[in-house]
């Protein structure tokens, strides 16, 4: 019986970790072209943070936010940064204040979002849950 409870409880945390992005209101995608099909979680943040700035075959990688104030990228740096949208925020003010580094570019809806990916090779972002994401890679967060 305990094998049994085991197999259950490490079926389900493997279905939690494919399915994480979308049930947290968004889904990570990449460029068509990328290579892979997921990513832990610290490694997107890293991304979108700029503090990984290439992929492993050299490609820069261009990350893309949502606007500012979204509910979706609230969601996103919630669930993948660990931290508020305005803490995430304020790393950037001293990023740029220091010198170190500037926000990724920002886009003010999930089809500009999508059109970004879709013509930069080394891009990732978010988009919600529900769009329509042809085009494009959806990565299963780990």
């Amino acid at each position: 019986m305990r094998r049994m409870t085991r197999c259950f409880v490490v079926g389900g945390l493997l279905l939690a970790a494919v399915s994480a992005s979308a049930a947290d209101g968004f889904k990570v995608v990449v460029n068509e072209g990328r290579g892979v099909s997921s990513l832990p979680r610290a490694e997107v943040s890293a991304m979108l943070l700029k503090k990984v700035t290439q992929w492993s075959d050299g490609t820069p990688v261009a990350p893309v936010d949502q606007a500012a104030g979204s509910t979706v990228r609230q969601k996103f740096s919630s669930r993948i940064h660990g931290k508020e949208a305005a803490a995430v925020k304020s790393y950037w003010q001293q990023q740029i204040f220091a010198g170190r580094g500037v926000p990724p570019v920002e886009m003010a809806s999930d089809e500009q979002v999508l059109a970004y990916v879709r013509s930069h090779p080394g891009a990732i972002g978010y988009v919600s849950e529900t769009v329509a994401t042809d085009g494009v890679k959806v990565l299963t967060v780990e």
